[in-house]
């Protein structure tokens, strides 16, 4: 295997864990900032509090995306699967 295979496949699967991640890491961090605000406006600075709805929009969101993030991983893999004949 090549340097330049190496690094193709490499790229290759950065970008699929980027694109995977990055709807919950998205709506974590937006519901996150919310209940920072929240928590600021009204003075009420308890930790657990944000905990639980980011856990919750979590669960949402991968429950919602999670076939489609299946999809992506399974295909990389396959494509992964399907390169090694030709590395040799």
């Amino acid at each position: 295997m090549g340097a330049d295979q190496s690094l193709s496949l490499l790229n290759q699967m950065l970008w699929a864990v980027l694109t995977i991640a990055a709807p919950v890491v998205a709506v974590v961090m937006i519901v996150g900032l919310i209940v920072s605000v929240l928590q600021v406006a009204t003075q009420l600075q308890e930790m657990t509090l944000s905990y639980i709805p980011k856990l919750l929009a979590a669960v949402l969101v991968l429950i919602a995306v999670g076939p489609w993030m299946i999809e992506r991983m399974t295909h990389f893999a396959v494509e992964a699967i399907r390169t090694i004949p030709s590395i040799g």
